[in-house]
C-alpha cells in the first residue's frame, strides 16, 4: 500500500485536520524498518514533535494515533487499528509508549527525570521507545531544561510528542527541535458527523451540540451523553441574565465556584479512596498482628501525606478546568451578541454558538450596544487570566459579574 492510500482506523479521531494527518502518515511510512517508499519526501520523519491547537482540536488524539501508526505491526499502511501494537498504544499499555497526561497545575522536575531516563531504554518491542507529553504546557521551567538535553540528543529510536495549546506555552530552545504540527478548530459539521457515527447522536442535535462546545469534540460528547455537564452549561448560560444588581452579580460568583468545586469534588472523591486504600495496603496497613500494624510501615505516613498532597492539587485542577470551561461557555454566548448587534438582528439562529438561547441572545443585543458587549468579554478573558495566574476564583469571578452587570454605563 502506499502512502496515498485510505488513512488506518487509527486517525478515526483526529477530527477534521486533514493537513495534520497526511503530515503525520507520511512520517509514519517514512519511519518504517527499510527503504522509504517512491513519494515520501526527504526527512519526511524525525525525532522530536510539537503538537499545537486551540482546546478541542485533538492534539493529544493526533500524538495517539501517530505513536499507533509508529508501532504498528501490520505490514500495510501503519495505523491500520486493528494490530495488537495499535490497540495496545491507543489504550495506553504499549510498553514502548510512555503517555504523560498529568493531573497536576505543573509537571515538575523529577518527572521529567524519569521520562528522560525511560527515553533512554531501546524498545522492547516496538519499533520505537515513544514518549507522548500531553500536557507540554505545564513543565516548569526545571522540568523543561531537564527535557531539553534528551531532545537535543534523543537515543536513536526515540521518538519526543510533546502537546500544548500554542508554541507561546514552551521553550523557545525546545521548540526549535521539534518539528511543528498545526490542528485547527474541527468544523461543526466535522463534530457532528463525529457524533452520529460513534455514539448515535441524531445529526441536527449533534450540529447544534458541536456549536455549543466550540470545536470541542470531548466537550461534545459530554453535552450530549451526560445531564449533569448540559445542566451546568445552562446554569452558566443564565449568568447574563442573574446579575441585575450588585447582590445578584456576587451570588452568581458564588454559584459558579460553588458548581466547579462540586463537579471537581465528585470526580476527585472515587479516585481518591482508590488510590490511598492501593497505598496503605502497598504500605502494610492493617496486616499482621499487633498495634504496630495499623500504622503501617516506617515513612509511611510522609507517604500518604504526598499523596494527600497530589490529590489535593488535582482537585484544584478539576475545579479550575470546570471554571474555564464555563468561562469559555459565557465568551461564546457574549460573541453571539456581539453577532447579532452588528448585524442589526439579522444574524440567523443556525449562526450563533448557543443557538438553544437565541431568545436571550437577541433581547440582551437590543438592550445593550455593542462597546457594553466588548467590555463584557473582556471581563470573561480578564477573569480567565486571573484565575490561571492563581488569583482565588471567586475574587476574580465576583470582579467578572459586576462588569456583566455594568451595561457599560
Amino acid at each position: 500500500m502506499t502512502a496515498f492510500g485510505e488513512p488506518g482506523a487509527c486517525w478515526s479521531e483526529v477530527i477534521g485536520q486533514p493537513a495534520a494527518v497526511t503530515t503525520l502518515r507520511l512520517a509514519a511510512i517514512a519511519a518504517r524498518p527499510g527503504a522509504v517508499p517512491p513519494g515520501i519526501p526527504n526527512g519526511a520523519m524525525t525525532h522530536a514533535w510539537l503538537f499545537i491547537g486551540p482546546p478541542g482540536s485533538g492534539r493529544a488524539l493526533a500524538a495517539r494515533a501517530f505513536a499507533a501508526a509508529l508501532q504498528c505491526s501490520d505490514p500495510g499502511e501503519p495505523g491500520c487499528g486493528h494490530c495488537q501494537d495499535c490497540h495496545t498504544t491507543l489504550a495506553g499499555t504499549h510498553p514502548d509508549v510512555q503517555l504523560v497526561a498529568t493531573e497536576q497545575l505543573t509537571i515538575g522536575v523529577d518527572q521529567a527525570r524519569g521520562l528522560v531516563m525511560g527515553s533512554a531504554m531501546s524498545p522492547t518491542r516496538g519499533h520505537y521507545q515513544v514518549i507522548v507529553v500531553e500536557d507540554a504546557e505545564r513543565l516548569t521551567e526545571g522540568a523543561a531544561n531537564v527535557l531539553l538535553k534528551a531532545i537535543e540528543e534523543p537515543a536513536p529510536r526515540t521518538v519526543w510528542m510533546l502537546c500544548a495549546p500554542s508554541t507561546r506555552d514552551l521553550l523557545p530552545t525546545i521548540l526549535s527541535r521539534c518539528r511543528l504540527v498545526a490542528l485547527r478548530t474541527p468544523s461543526p459539521a466535522a463534530i457532528a458527523e463525529a457524533l452520529n457515527r460513534t455514539d448515535g447522536v441524531d445529526l441536527d442535535r449533534a450540529e447544534q451540540l458541536a456549536r455549543a462546545a466550540q470545536g470541542d469534540l470531548d466537550r461534545a460528547r459530554a453535552l450530549a451523553l451526560d445531564p449533569a455537564a448540559a445542566a451546568r452549561r445552562a446554569e452558566t448560560l443564565g449568568i447574563p441574565r442573574a446579575v441585575a444588581d450588585i447582590g445578584r452579580a456576587f451570588k452568581a460568583a458564588g454559584a459558579l465556584v460553588d458548581a466547579a468545586t462540586a463537579e471537581a469534588k465528585s470526580k476527585s472523591e472515587v479516585l481518591d479512596a482508590k488510590e490511598t486504600e492501593e497505598l496503605k495496603v502497598a504500605l502494610g496497613y492493617g496486616q499482621g498482628k499487633g498495634a504496630g500494624s495499623a500504622r503501617g510501615v516506617s515513612g509511611s505516613a510522609g507517604q500518604i501525606k504526598e499523596l494527600e498532597t497530589k490529590q489535593k492539587r488535582r482537585t484544584t485542577r478539576l475545579q479550575r478546568d470546570a471554571l474555564d470551561r464555563a468561562l469559555v461557555d459565557l465568551v461564546g454566548f457574549y460573541r453571539d451578541v456581539l453577532a447579532v448587534q452588528f448585524t442589526d438582528g439579522q444574524a440567523p439562529d443556525t449562526d450563533l454558538i448557543h443557538a438553544d438561547h437565541a431568545a436571550q441572545t437577541r433581547s440582551l443585543a437590543q438592550s445593550s450596544t455593542p462597546e457594553d458587549t466588548m467590555r463584557r468579554i473582556e471581563s470573561v478573558f480578564a477573569a480567565r487570566r486571573a484565575i490561571a495566574a492563581n488569583v482565588a476564583p471567586l475574587l476574580a469571578l465576583e470582579a467578572m459579574t459586576l462588569t456583566l452587570r455594568g451595561g457599560g454605563s
